[in-house]
């Protein structure tokens, strides 16, 4: 296991820089500074009553935005260690990545979408980039976090061109070609990782998915096996927590060893070749393919599940019933969110922020403020 860095992992110390000038911290390295401001800020703290894929509500036990952020940054550090890449941030990165998600997980984002499509459209990645940049409120000097460009650019997933011509340099790779820098190209696999995995276990926690489907996984049913093997006659949550554990081993180890093959082939020495190479983290050809299947059997029978199907109905319309009656009566919002003398399209933006910014609890509150009688 390495203790240094290698010369193709990002350096603090040779970091871009933040958007405003800061003086360097006595204690703390920029990459720490960032991980620590993200996880201090409102909108992390946020992230605790935000959708996974179940409706926060509907049990404790389940995962929220925060719980599954925390477990993506576990993994990233664990292979980020591995590959001498910069623990600090990835795990900023990670930590970072979901920021900007809508109340009720992708159903909520697919329709503040569709609200704002009209309006420059609405897309969770751009509005993580957003919360850091803009609107968390907690310094004297700047508006958001002023996190280094490595973070920034490490948040910001997918960028269509238009916006990236408005972002500038920290969205310029959309534009030439280029590539992030590896730790950010770490999260984003250590992201499907955690959510895959984990989504199992909650679905099968849920009851929307059985053993015996799950089973028709090759993935799964492999390390099923080897658990039975190793433990004759285990069974229930046990058996499962033994199984999902392999199936994250093995997609961490398949992930080290094919970035470490990609990395010594391309023969990078510096973050520079690193941007102007071709994706180096990576899983192996046999591997990808077993975790697209286990996307693709998440997607037909978990995400589309009739149960799933019709929270997330009633997520839309809270969503859509929102928006149209605060684009109806601006006044109906806090006063922070109103535009007095600003364009219609930025009120738009504005509550578009706010909605965003909701827990899923709060969302269903201000619905039934709105639309409740007997709230009145």
């Amino acid at each position: 296991m390495h203790t240094e860095l290698a010369p193709y992992a990002a350096q603090s110390q040779t970091s871009r820089g933040r958007l405003h000038a800061e003086p360097p911290s006595v204690a703390r390295s920029e990459f720490q500074r960032d991980r620590d401001r993200i996880i201090h800020c409102a909108a992390f703290r946020r992230l605790e009553y935000k959708t996974q894929v179940f409706v926060n509500h509907e049990g404790d036990l389940f995962r929220t935005r925060l719980t599954h952020s925390l477990e993506v940054a576990q993994i990233a550090r664990s292979i980020a260690r591995n590959l001498a890449l910069n623990e600090d941030l990835v795990e900023a990165i990670s930590l970072a990545h979901d920021l900007g998600h809508t109340p009720f997980g992708h159903a909520g984002q697919d329709a503040l979408n569709d609200c704002m499509r009209d309006h420059g459209g609405f897309e969770h990645n751009l509005q993580s980039l957003r919360v850091v940049d803009v609107l968390e409120e907690r310094y004297g000097a700047f508006d958001g976090l002023n996190l280094t460009f490595e973070t920034r650019e490490g948040i910001l997933k997918h960028c269509p061109p238009n916006a990236a011509c408005e972002l500038g340099d920290v969205a310029r790779r959309f534009l030439d070609g280029g590539q992030p820098t590896l730790e950010a190209q770490l999260a984003n696999l250590a992201d499907e990782i955690a959510y895959n995995n984990h989504d199992i276990d909650d679905g099968l926690r849920s009851g929307l998915i059985t053993l015996e489907q799950i089973e028709e996984v090759d993935l799964y049913a492999r390390y099923r096996r080897e658990v039975e093997a190793v433990y004759p006659g285990i069974g229930g949550r046990r058996a499962i927590h033994e199984t999902v554990r392999r199936m994250i081993n093995a997609l961490i180890l398949d992930l080290i060893h094919t970035s470490t093959e990609r990395i010594r082939a391309a023969g990078v020495a510096s973050v520079d070749e690193v941007r102007a190479s071709l994706p180096l983290i990576a899983f192996s050809d046999a591997m990808r393919a077993e975790a697209d299947a286990l996307k693709r059997f998440l997607l037909e029978n978990l995400y589309r599940h009739y149960l799933v199907n019709r929270m997330s109905s009633r997520a839309r319309r809270v969503i859509n019933q929102l928006f149209s009656s605060f684009s109806a009566e601006p006044i109906l919002l806090p006063p922070g969110y109103q535009l007095k003398g600003g364009s219609q399209e930025a009120q738009y933006r504005k509550i578009a922020d706010y909605i965003a910014g909701m827990t899923d609890r709060y969302a269903m509150r201000e619905y039934r403020r709105l639309f409740d009688v007997e709230e009145m």
